[in-house]
């Protein structure tokens, strides 16, 4: 047969989910499927390693040394966040107290949606989900807000706050830190309910705060990959430029003071007031968001 089309499209994989994958067939070209969601702004901590090829024995051992490398001066950290990071590594369980966390966060999400999700009679309310500027991640999971899904003549008779998202209650119990990233910002109406629980669940040592070292999620991350980087050094290993850069890949923003920061300053900012912006999507920011570089903004 002739063909006189052709098509490369664009794409990616979307994330797998081992058995619960496939779920059920609806219709003659409708299967259902269970998928992952990513739910947007907030963090929560992590329940156990997740950077490739680092163990938990590693990980474990590295913390320290990455502590000691960065009051050095010779690690590529910068004076302010190796400040940062000493006092929140300064302890013998920093990774083990965040696993700790992460199981407390897992519960407490657990705990919300049984709570939230069932109606008066006993019956469970479906989710609802609201997603935003991007609609997937690089894993292909789902990037929404989830709520329960209220019935119209409920939502008449509720506030903002009673229909809050579990991305919210998650940041306003302290077991999420905010990490709302460019373009998916929420809306100038929940933008500021998000700061503020942010703000008061830090101040009230809530949640996961309850720890004056305790790492977010993505703080944790970072120096999971830089004891790698420490690692493949203490090897002789050359490493490669995403373990010399990609320990650290966002920019960050004051969302209070309109200024921006080089991707290692994010420490320079409150913790409820951080808007993180990929590298190329600076240009864009700095023009739709009016952002001014911070006096100490120095590049990466």
């Amino acid at each position: 047969m002739a063909l006189k089309v052709f098509w490369n499209p664009a794409g990616f994989d979307l994330d797998q989910i081992g058995d619960k994958q496939f779920a059920s067939v609806t219709d003659g070209d409708t299967p259902k499927i269970v998928m992952s969601i990513r739910m947007l702004s907030v963090d929560t901590p992590e329940k156990k390693v997740v950077a490739r090829g680092l163990s938990t024995a590693e990980a474990i051992d590295l913390f320290p040394k990455v502590r000691a490398w960065v009051l050095t001066g010779d690690s590529p950290v910068g004076d302010a966040l190796a400040a940062h990071l000493a006092d929140k590594l300064d302890r013998p369980d920093a990774p083990q107290a965040h696993w700790a966390q992460g199981a407390a966060a897992t519960a407490a999400h657990k705990a919300l949606t049984d709570a939230r999700l069932k109606r008066p009679n006993g019956t469970t309310r479906n989710l609802f989900l609201r997603v935003a500027d991007e609609r997937f991640d690089n894993y292909g999971r789902l990037l929404a807000y989830t709520a329960p899904s209220y019935e119209a003549e409920e939502l008449a008779g509720m506030t903002r706050a009673d229909r809050s998202t579990f991305n919210l209650d998650m940041v306003a119990n302290g077991w999420g830190a905010t990490l709302v990233i460019y373009p998916s910002i929420p809306g100038e109406l929940d933008l500021p309910l998000l700061q503020e629980a942010a703000r008061v669940a830090v101040a009230e040592a809530r949640g996961a705060w309850a720890d004056p070292k305790a790492l977010t999620g993505y703080e944790y991350r970072m120096v999971e990959r830089l004891a790698l980087l420490r690692q493949k050094l203490d090897k002789g290993q050359k490493p490669t430029a995403t373990d010399r850069n990609g320990w650290v890949e966002r920019y960050c923003a004051d969302i209070s003071t309109g200024l921006l920061y080089a991707p290692r300053d994010y420490c320079r900012v409150a913790v409820w007031n951080r808007l993180f912006i990929w590298k190329k999507d600076v240009r864009a920011a700095v023009a739709n968001l009016n952002l001014t570089p911070a006096p100490e903004f120095g590049g990466v």
